[in-house]
């Protein structure tokens, strides 16, 4: 969620992106390097509303926590998707999970209906430092005026993006490592049996040093940086489209539920191979000098899935990465606007 023109009757403040997406144009078409109506000039004052900066990234990082919990499911079973059959060729390997809802079912009948939180706490750290420190960049080069320029919203997201993912990833990487574990009988990918968030955190640390909570981010830092570009560079034009149809009313959270689904399919395209290559490196197993036993690095990565799984092999998990985009979209915006409610003054 990008600051933006009036929408519903408040003005957003700095960019709520959420997981690996930005959205920009709540109301109107934004054209390449133009602020739109209604934007604060600079972030360093109070916003339209009354509510500070500060207090506007809080709550926008509150509120993509809070939309983290309802699609969280969608995020264990993605990883579930994305993990199976390993380096294993099309049909040489059994299929726990087949499609996104039979999926979810099998998640429940082998963890249990808690087992589709799982990961949650690691996903709500994430979320929280990914997007506190996304706002403070994005908020920092719109105060610089790049955002003006052609292309500055889509580069400030992508960059800002990339920082996010680096201080957030890893709390990326415990959350990937819990949502992967299962009973032996449905367990795909390499399983590190942590028992818990703290756990994890302290395993990996004593056997790899600081250095090892920081494994697998160099397929976080371009999975969020182009799924950031992606959604910046297509929503606003999405959500135009929608509106001209007259299937909802302009302005409406179901415009801008519809604008983000019809952007998700561009999202999702661009953006899932470098999610199963991000899922991929931060799952594995490493030697005790910090080396991964499957893969050496991104490009490593790309190449030996391509090689052994095939170009499809890139896209697993991508019904699950596409139904969650506009959901947590929509659901990032509603509580960023009833917590604003909140503290704005009468």
């Amino acid at each position: 969620m990008e600051r933006g023109e009036d929408f519903g009757g408040f003005s957003p403040p700095p960019p709520a992106i959420t997981d690996g997406s930005a959205v920009a144009g709540w109301r109107g078409k934004v054209e390449p390097g133009a602020i739109p109506a209604g934007r604060p000039r600079s972030v360093r004052g109070s916003p339209p509303g009354g509510v500070p900066p500060v207090i506007d990234l809080a709550l926008g990082a509150a509120a993509g926590c809070l939309a983290c919990v309802l699609t969280n499911p969608l995020e264990v079973v993605k990883t579930r998707l994305q993990l199976q059959g390993e380096l294993q060729p099309p049909g040489t390997y059994p299929r726990p999970y087949r499609g996104v809802l039979r999926a979810l079912g099998a998640v429940c009948l082998a963890d249990g209906v808690r087992g589709l939180q799982k990961g949650l706490a690691a996903g709500l750290l994430y979320q929280g430092l990914m997007n506190g420190v996304r706002f403070y960049c994005y908020s920092r080069a719109e105060d610089a005026g790049w955002t003006r320029y052609p292309g500055g919203t889509v580069a400030a997201g992508a960059v800002a993006g990339a920082v996010g993912a680096v201080v957030g990833s890893p709390a990326y990487l415990v959350k990937t490592h819990l949502q992967a574990q299962t009973l032996a009988a449905v367990a795909v990918g390499h399983q590190h049996n942590h028992e818990s968030i703290s756990g994890a955190f302290e395993s990996i640390y004593k056997q790899h040093g600081v250095a090892g909570l920081w494994r697998g981010v160099t397929g976080a830092i371009p999975r969020v940086a182009v799924g950031s570009a992606a959604q910046l560079a297509t929503f606003a034009s999405a959500k135009d489209w929608v509106c001209e149809r007259q299937w909802f009313g302009e302005g409406s959270w179901a415009a801008v539920l519809a604008g983000g689904m019809v952007s998700g399919v561009a999202v999702a395209v661009t953006m899932t191979p470098f999610d199963v290559v991000s899922t991929r490196l931060y799952n594995q197993p490493v030697e005790p000098d910090g080396t991964g036993k499957l893969y050496r690095g991104f490009l490593d990565c790309v190449l030996q899935i391509a090689g052994k799984e095939g170009l499809l092999g890139l896209y697993k998990g991508i019904g699950a990465v596409y139904l969650r985009l506009g959901p947590h979209t929509v659901l990032s915006l509603f509580f960023w606007d009833e917590l604003r409610k909140l503290v704005q003054p009468p």
